[in-house]
């Protein structure tokens, strides 16, 4: 019998959108996880002079919405559960199994600022979604040991170029969002004026 391989995959969520279901879709049907947890952070320390703009629980509950018919995704609720800030390496230590990390490619060439990246990087091994290879200025720019990590992470999946924050300042303008994200978030963001 073998072991399953749980992926995770972490993030503000504000709002989820199709890049992120696209990039744990490719991830799935490449096998290199049987499921992904996506995980909302409380707030995340990188972002703590721009906290989200939903709350926590209205983050979880679009996860919700968002990954109720996707198969293998499921929203995992442990970070806004504490206090904040968020911690990858808090919650990684506490999943039991074999975990491996899941982010985008901008994400990756800002793991030097993460609290003790070579401890997490070791338990979780990353999974690195690149759009045509990476780019090699920003990898080189990084810590020989992170670099390493990264370039044994990457893999080759077609994305979508969507940006929370472009669609957080297209419904503040009442643009149209449908090609963005599902419409049951949409209606909910919508019922709930939270952009």
């Amino acid at each position: 019998m073998t072991t399953k391989q749980l992926g995770f995959f972490g993030g503000s969520f504000d709002p989820v959108h199709f890049g992120h279901i696209n990039l744990a879709v490719g991830i799935l049907e490449k096998g290199l996880v049987d499921k992904i947890l996506f995980c909302p952070a409380h707030v995340s320390p990188t972002k703590g002079q721009t906290p989200p703009a939903a709350t926590p629980k209205q983050r979880l509950h679009m996860l919700q919405l968002a990954l109720e018919d996707v198969p293998n995704c499921v929203p995992y609720d442990e970070e806004i559960s504490r206090p904040p800030p968020s911690y990858t390496i808090d919650t990684i230590q506490q999943l039991r199994g074999e975990v491996r990390l899941i982010v985008a490619e901008d994400t990756a060439y800002r793991f030097d600022h993460w609290k003790e990246i070579d401890q997490l990087l070791e338990i979780a091994p990353p999974i690195i979604g690149v759009r045509h290879g990476c780019n090699r200025e920003k990898l080189h720019a990084l810590p020989e040991k992170i670099q390493l990590k990264i370039e044994a992470g990457l893999v080759e999946i077609p994305a979508l170029d969507i940006s929370s924050t472009e669609i957080r300042k297209r419904l503040k303008k009442r643009l149209y969002c449908g090609h963005l994200l599902q419409g049951k978030v949409l209606d909910y963001i919508h019922q709930n004026t939270i952009y």
